[in-house]
């Protein structure tokens, strides 16, 4: 058996907040390395920020956050970490995922598939890359693949899909399935709105059943910018079966969880179920040494909220959304507190219990 310990981080991140994104991101980092993960995914556009809106057409944007890559990448040696970042190439905005390899810039998958509904308005921004295309961008005199492509790091074939692409008919898994991948990334940056956590956890539990391969979800978490509020949603499966899954709405900067995953035992799978085609041109191929690990008994760490489980679920999740926006816009617009103006209705006495709900929790 040849077992892999990957993670997936939450992150509470600000838009264009340079040095807390970059810390954010370099402590998930080191958490992951205390606990000997080998493959860490990390939420989308994490190093700028999700929510930057028009400033992703700025300049300064795009080179401060090739900026933070370039110093997060030698900080993950014997480590595979995947981060989101706006990338320019060929006078175009993408929605990327680095794929940092042992210290090192490995290459850039780009997103495909953009939401534009709702809250999403990605297509202002950023354009979507056709499928089966992929290039070289060159980064301070040196050339990394870019485009719809995947990764085989150390003999584990990692592919991805970014957060709308997993809710579309044609997800990018149905091909990644096709060549044979071992392990799925899902960095996402998903909005709170309620009973979507069912939704997620249906994608990812059949994603990794019907592709027979461990995937690896992470979202954003927080109030990120005063707009949208992000649950911190992650989880880890493997075969169709849950192995991870992370406490939501936390008021911590960052959280991490880990699980073991058995390679041989979903590429069995595949080998009965699927159709995979030989190796692909555009398959990446980086070297990698990983770990030999002896699993315990339970490898598990699937604990859920007792309120999860709850009939009052819809009510629950209101709460608790509505409570960790409150603490992030506090935080975040560095006040000192909340004024209320108590008229003695409906309201006002709502919004006094929440923040006391937000102080106890």
């Amino acid at each position: 058996m040849k077992y892999i310990k990957v993670g997936a981080a939450t992150l509470n991140q600000t838009p264009l907040d340079w040095e807390h994104n970059k810390n954010n991101i370099l402590e998930a980092i080191k958490m992951a390395r205390i606990d000997n993960v080998s493959i860490l995914c990390l939420p989308e556009l994490c190093i700028s920020g999700y929510g930057c809106e028009d400033t992703f057409l700025a300049p300064g944007t795009l080179v401060q956050s090739l900026q933070s890559l370039h110093d997060i990448a030698p900080l993950t040696q014997n480590m595979i970490v995947a981060v989101g970042l706006p990338l320019l190439y060929q006078n175009r905005v993408y929605n990327t995922a680095a794929l940092l390899v042992n210290g090192t810039i490995g290459g850039f998958v780009a997103k495909r598939f953009l939401p534009s509904d709702g809250i999403h308005y990605e297509p202002r921004w950023f354009h979507h890359w056709p499928q089966t295309v992929h290039a070289e961008i060159e980064i301070s005199g040196q050339h990394y693949p870019i485009g719809d492509i995947f990764f085989n790091c150390g003999g584990v074939r990692i592919g991805f899909e970014i957060c709308e692409e997993a809710w579309v008919a044609n997800r990018p898994g149905i091909q990644l399935a096709e060549k044979g991948i071992d392990i799925i990334l899902n960095p996402s940056a998903s909005h709170f709105s309620f009973e979507k956590h069912r939704l997620r956890a249906r994608f990812v539990l059949e994603g990794s059943r019907a592709f027979s391969v461990s995937y690896v979800y992470t979202n954003l978490l927080g109030n990120e910018a005063g707009r949208a509020i992000y649950d911190g949603d992650a989880m880890i499966a493997s075969g169709g079966e849950l192995l991870a899954t992370c406490k939501r709405f936390s008021f911590a900067d960052r959280q991490l969880i880990t699980t073991l995953v058995d390679i041989d035992l979903t590429r069995m799978s595949q080998a009965r179920t699927s159709n995979a085609t030989p190796a692909q041109s555009n398959s990446i191929s980086i070297p990698f040494d990983y770990p030999h690990i002896f699993p315990s008994k339970n490898i598990t760490a699937v604990t859920p909220q007792l309120w999860e489980h709850s009939p009052t679920i819809k009510e629950e999740e209101f709460t608790r959304a509505v409570i960790l926006g409150l603490f992030d816009y506090l935080r975040k617009s560095h006040s000192h507190g909340f004024v209320v103006s108590l008229s003695g209705g409906a309201d006002s006495s709502a919004i006094a219990c929440l923040v006391r709900l937000m102080i106890e929790l």
